[in-house]
């Protein structure tokens, strides 16, 4: 399931007949109810020969039919080889039935006829099936007997439609989308952006799941019929396309070269035969039942139909090896890659040695990096810091003491005689005459007479 939260149908055949399938509803999450029936041809029946018919009613009044399908496909007389021919004794094959490329959906109340078209995408191989439906499905009501006598804007060829495509996934995927595609007025399609409308899953029990968001920009006003067609087109296409069987058209007699839905008048007594005459509902007649042919016989249809089922399970097969053969192809050419990339490495290293050992690595090294002036405009990347000049040594003691020549206490052991120091402080507290040093002398603001720092500790 998608989302619960979409209406979604489940297609379930009943236990008591197996001509009947019965359609259940579900939405937000809801319990499963019995919404609508399909109904199978009865093959019993003499007019059910050589035709394929599904009808779709009430669930519960089933004699309520609100569409059904007939198909009656042409017939086509199979070539035998030689071996087949002498297999047959010479007996004609039996007539093999083409599946048409479209089918009609009769809706009743308001009488329409939906024409579905198949067609198959030569650059993809994917299938599709395009319809229209009107967007004006019913009169407007009127007391003017005029207006009741007007055409009918089902048949009218100036009433919009809107076009439906129901696409297949992928080539071999069982799983459907319908899409709204664009609108045609008068024949003149214009094609718009798809537009999601159903999902077709396909399983044990396969689902069509109504995507209700987008059904708010689908214009049209006959919405139940939108949804049968939906329903029994996807239901169609399943048996007769998806997963076609000898047994869907009820091989019988002589083959019809009818396949359209719609029945042709006949010229005797009989009554004609209607859609819903195929569902048991054929009035009774008195005039007696013209004899079928010959039908072919069993063998012969189970022969041709297991030949066929071989040819296409001996191409699935030759499909599966050319993949399997390109797949080891391409991996035999990674592996021839890697390989060659490996030994042009082997042989780049091996030259490499081999030069090594003859030359040596004599004139590799260029030696140290010559000390060049430093460009203009560049920086050095290490400077020394100036040194700054010592400060006086009133300001800093000494760390070594010195008593003698002092006349202090060892309280003053820095301020003794220091090797190297200038002669004015070599013996404290008696000033004499030095020479002045340039940044520990400063001038008075009298006469420009040059003075001696004081000490800090007095």
């Amino acid at each position: 399931m998608l989302d619960e939260n979409l209406p979604t149908f489940y297609f379930r055949h009943s236990s008591n007949n197996p001509l009947l399938s019965i359609l259940y509803f579900t939405q937000n999450g809801s319990e499963q109810a019995a919404e609508y029936s399909l109904q199978r041809m009865n093959p019993d029946l003499p007019q059910s020969k050589n035709k394929y018919a599904v009808a779709m009613g009430d669930a519960v009044v089933q004699d309520v039919i609100f569409g059904e399908v007939l198909i009656e496909p042409e017939f086509q007389q199979p070539s035998l080889s030689a071996a087949e021919a002498r297999q047959q004794n010479g007996a004609p094959p039996a007539p093999i039935p083409l599946i048409p490329d479209g089918f009609t959906i009769q809706l009743y109340n308001p009488d329409q006829q939906i024409i579905v078209k198949g067609e198959k995408s030569t650059w993809t191989g994917k299938e599709s099936w395009e319809f229209e439906m009107p967007q004006q499905s019913f009169r407007m009501p009127s007391v003017s007997k005029v207006d009741r006598e007007q055409t009918n804007p089902v048949a009218s060829s100036l009433t919009p439609k809107i076009m439906f495509k129901w696409k297949r996934d992928s080539k071999f995927s069982k799983d459907m989308t319908c899409y709204m595609t664009g609108t045609s007025v008068g024949g003149k399609k214009s094609k718009d952006p798809d537009i999601t409308i159903a999902l077709y899953k396909h399983g044990r029990e396969p689902t069509v799941t109504i995507y209700e968001p987008n059904l708010r920009r689908v214009d049209i006003e006959d919405r139940k019929g939108l949804e049968v067609v939906l329903l029994l087109g996807a239901e169609v296409i399943r048996e007769i396309y998806l997963f076609p069987n000898r047994d869907s058209f009820n091989i019988a007699g002589a083959p019809n070269k009818r396949k359209n839905s719609r029945p042709t008048p006949t010229a005797s007594a009989s009554p004609p035969l209607v859609m819903t005459g195929a569902f048991g509902n054929l009035p009774p007649s008195s005039s007696p039942i013209t004899q079928q042919p010959t039908p072919p016989q069993e063998s012969r249809i189970d022969a041709e139909t297991k030949r066929l089922q071989a040819i296409v399970e001996q191409e699935e097969r030759e499909r599966e090896k050319q993949e399997r053969a390109e797949q080891r192809r391409i991996k035999k050419m990674l592996e021839e890659e890697e390989r060659e990339q490996q030994r042009r490495e082997a042989e780049v290293a091996k030259e490499t040695e081999r030069l090594r050992k003859q030359f040596g690595m004599q004139g590799q090294d260029f030696g140290p990096r010559p000390n060049l002036p430093p460009r203009p405009g560049s920086q050095v990347p290490h400077l020394q810091p100036p040194v700054p000049p010592p400060r006086p040594l009133s300001a800093e003691p000494r760390p070594h003491a010195h008593a003698s020549g002092s006349g202090f206490g060892s309280w003053f052991h820095g301020l003794g005689a220091t090797p190297g120091a200038p002669a004015a402080y070599q013996n404290f507290g008696y000033p004499q005459q030095s020479q002045p040093q340039s940044g520990r002398r400063r001038k008075s603001d009298d006469g420009g007479k040059v003075l001696k720092k004081k000490s800090t500790m007095f």
